[in-house]
C-alpha cells in the first residue's frame, strides 16, 4: 500500500496539517477544486482549522470549490448522524467566499433512489470523466478497516460499474447509507486517510502491511493516478 505516512502529536496539529493540505491542493488545481469529505472526527478537525487556512492561505483567489461526500447516512439533515448536517453546522458557512458548491444527498429517498440521484449529479458535475476524478478525498478508517461505507466482506467491495452504491445492511448504525465505490476512490488524484487514537493502531498495521489474501476495505484503496498519504 504505497503512500506517505505522517504522525502528529495532537488533534490540533493534525487538523492544521489537513487544512494546509486542502488549501495547497485548491491552489494547485486546474480551475475548479473538487473535494470529497467523510464524517466522524474529520468534521471537527477541519472545522477548527480550515476556515482560517482557506482565508489566509494560498487558496485565496483560487478557483471555485466543489464539495461532495464520500458516504452519507440516510437520515434527515438535522439528524446528529448526518454528515452533511455536521459540516453545515460546523464548517461550510465559515469558508471564505465564494461559497463552495455542495453536493448533498437528497433527503427522503429510498437507498437505491438516493444512490442513483447522487450518481447522476456527480456525473453532471464531472462531465467528461467516465468515473469522477476528485482532486482530493479525505477518508476515515474504522477499527474494522472499513472506509466510507465499504465494510469488510461486503458485496459492495466487488462493485465495479456503479460510482455510488446503496447499502441497507451496514454493520454500523444507521443501516441505510450510500457510498462512493472503490472505482471512484481509486480514480482520485490524492487520497488521505485520517485516523486518530490508539484504538486504530492494530488495524492501521494490517492495512499498511497490505499482505492479506482478503484485504480490508481501506487496503483496497490504491489510487491509479494520484498520491496516498496517511495521517
Amino acid at each position: 500500500m504505497p503512500g506517505r505516512i505522517s504522525v502528529f502529536p495532537s488533534p490540533q496539529e493534525l487538523g492544521s496539517a489537513l487544512a494546509q493540505l486542502v488549501v495547497q491542493r485548491a491552489a494547485g488545481s486546474d480551475g475548479r477544486f473538487s473535494l470529497g469529505l467523510s464524517g466522524g472526527s474529520l468534521v471537527g478537525l477541519l472545522a477548527r482549522e480550515l476556515p482560517l487556512a482557506a482565508t489566509t492561505g494560498a487558496a485565496t483567489g483560487a478557483g471555485p470549490w466543489l464539495v461532495a461526500f464520500c458516504d452519507e447516512r440516510l437520515v434527515p439533515p438535522e439528524h446528529p448522524e448526518s454528515t452533511f448536517g455536521a459540516y453545515s453546522a460546523q464548517l461550510l458557512p465559515w469558508l471564505p467566499a465564494p461559497a463552495p458548491t455542495v453536493l448533498a444527498v437528497a433527503p427522503g429517498l429510498s437507498p437505491n433512489a438516493a444512490a442513483a440521484d447522487y450518481a447522476e449529479r456527480l456525473r453532471e458535475a464531472f462531465q467528461g470523466d467516465a468515473v469522477p476524478v476528485f482532486d482530493l478525498l479525505l477518508l476515515g478508517v474504522g477499527p474494522d478497516g472499513h472506509t466510507c461505507s465499504l465494510f469488510p466482506n461486503h458485496p459492495l467491495l466487488q462493485e465495479k460499474e456503479k460510482i455510488v452504491a446503496a447499502i441497507t445492511d451496514s454493520p454500523k448504525p444507521p443501516p441505510q447509507r450510500i457510498t462512493l465505490t472503490l472505482p471512484v476512490l481509486n480514480a482520485a488524484r490524492t487520497v488521505v486517510f485520517v485516523a486518530t487514537g490508539e484504538g486504530k493502531a492494530a488495524v492501521l498495521k494490517r492495512i499498511l502491511e497490505g499482505n492479506e489474501e482478503n484485504p480490508l476495505p481501506a487496503a483496497r484503496v490504491r489510487p491509479h493516478t494520484g498520491q496516498q498519504p496517511k495521517s
